[in-house]
């Protein structure tokens, strides 16, 4: 352990003694440490527009608000604090003149991370600011342990993940971001929900983990003895809804994949899949571009927004490209012959591609080749379509063009944030693509989608022809609060066990 770090374990040890001996002396005065509750007037936000044309005498009628004490300034016979609620931070006068001995006293014990209730009112400083002249204060909690330090703060991105609350507490634009994700799911809700679609909850826990091409967590379910899963994704429980008439149905909720861990890939992560009867995929593409813009221009003002020093314009209509477009026009790659399995594994192994195998056939070598080369250079939002069918095991064959897939996804920043098909409807289809998929399980294909007869024996009572679209909103929120990481965006992301972390020297 570095020097330093020890020096840091010492000073918030002392610290911490510090504030267990104020709180060993309130108690034994009787005095209230971690009040019920307290009833507030207002807010720090509303303060500051209230009284924004306030002169340097205190106002008339005094205001009751309540938050965390940020910052500590003590000029002996008066302080000044910042308090820091939701809506933002005001300024905190006390006096001993005003206070009494007996209530200053205990208002200039108050450290930095303590939560108090203050009655005052307020006035404008001589340099203007905004302040609360506290009358009586209520502590409310005690905070036995400091706050990171003003200047370097808490910027450990390890810590910030597993302590989020201090992150929330310190880091203003970490709180902003997590009311702009509040914000944009609720708009999202409400852009569905006008135009007749119908939020459902379905399992979470499967019988199988299906929907998806993805490796599942297993759990066992004691009662019934049989092993289930987390669920990868919620489409096959969503069409039969459409199935039973529902028409036009959607969920927001969490999906599970026993995956790889990056900047964009979290085992446990929010997404929006949403169906409609009597829809193909050019409805869905439609669909897609003007539900993502709408919310965000309703949520920032504009459809263009930053991120990581590019500008990205969501305004419809978006690019379109096929797969084969995409390969040659944005990764530059020349495929004479889509359907030589043999010229293009010569290509991709010519372009290095990772993770191939000789039996594997054309579409599967068009899809990596456009996984590994191209996906990463589309910037601007972009929708790939017409997917090689042997990827796409719950879609509909192209029209006109068998070996191609009635699906697409939605590209920006050279990452994927939607996929939507045309539902493939035909039982014997259906049931015929789910045997292809079993054979590449029997092979070693942890990821192959699994036999599901019960949804099979839905398709016999027929589904009609229905548009389906997932879009992950994790990702979407990254691009709208210039997010690096799919951890920033979520308030408790999955982390090794602090004793399995690396050390940080």
């Amino acid at each position: 352990m570095s020097e330093s770090t020890d020096d840091y374990e010492a000073e918030m040890d002392r610290l911490m003694k510090i504030r267990f001996r104020k709180l060993q002396e309130q108690i034994e005065k009787g005095e209230e440490s971690f009040a019920y509750s307290y009833s507030r007037n207002t807010d720090a936000s509303a303060v500051k527009s209230e009284f924004s044309g306030a002169g340097h005498e205190p106002s008339a009628e005094s205001v009751r608000l309540a938050g965390r004490i940020m910052v500590v300034r003590d000029h002996g016979k008066s302080s000044f604090m910042n308090l820091k609620d939701r809506s933002g931070t005001i300024q905190l006068y006390g006096r001993l003149d005003i206070m009494g001995a007996d209530e200053y006293r205990r208002f200039s014990a108050i450290d930095a991370g303590d939560i108090i209730g203050v009655e005052g009112n307020v006035f404008k400083t001589k340099k203007g600011e905004i302040t609360v002249q506290v009358k009586s204060f209520t502590q409310l909690a005690k905070s036995l342990r400091p706050l990171p330090e003003k200047y370097h703060g808490l910027k450990d991105i390890e810590t910030r993940y597993r302590m989020r609350y201090v992150d929330l507490a310190v880091n203003d634009n970490v709180m902003s971001n997590f009311i702009l994700r509040a914000k944009f799911i609720s708009l999202v809700r409400k852009w569905l929900d006008d135009r007749g679609y119908i939020e459902v909850e379905t399992p979470i826990l499967t019988s199988l983990p299906s929907g998806a091409l993805a490796k599942p967590f297993s759990t066992h379910y004691n009662y019934l003895d049989q092993d289930y899963y987390l669920r990868i994704a919620t489409e096959l429980y969503l069409k039969r809804l459409i199935v039973g008439g529902m028409e036009k149905v959607y969920e927001i909720g969490k999906d599970f994949r026993n995956e790889d861990m990056d900047t964009t890939h979290n085992p446990e992560f929010t997404m929006l899949e949403l169906y409609e009867a009597y829809s193909d995929y050019s409805d869905m593409m439609r669909l897609t571009e003007s539900l993502i813009s709408d919310c965000i221009y309703s949520l920032m003002g504009t459809h263009e927004i930053e991120y990581e020093g590019k500008k990205l314009n969501f305004k419809p209509p978006w690019r379109r490209l096929t797969m084969l477009e995409a390969i040659r026009d944005v990764g530059e790659i020349g495929i004479v012959d889509p359907a030589d399995a043999g010229e293009l594994l010569r290509i991709a192994r010519e372009l290095g591609l990772e993770k191939l195998r000789n039996d594997m056939s054309a579409g599967e070598l068009i899809a990596e080749i456009f996984d590994q080369k191209v996906e990463e250079k589309i910037i601007q939002p972009t929708l790939v379509s017409e997917y090689p069918v042997e990827i796409s095991p719950l879609a509909k064959r192209k029209r006109g063009n068998p070996m191609f897939a009635e699906r697409f996804e939605g590209y920006v920043n050279g990452f994927e944030v939607a996929n939507a098909f045309s539902e493939l409807n035909s039982p014997l289809e259906q049931k015929a693509n789910f045997e292809a998929q079993m054979a590449r399980r029997a092979k070693g294909d942890e990821e192959a989608h699994p036999f599901d007869e019960d949804y099979i024996t839905a398709l016999e009572y027929g589904l009609p022809p229905t548009g389906g679209l997932g879009v992950g909103l994790d990702r979407i929120v990254m691009l709208f609060t210039n997010s690096s990481s799919i951890k920033d965006v979520m308030l408790f992301p999955q982390l090794k066990r602090k004793e399995q972390a690396p050390t940080k020297e």
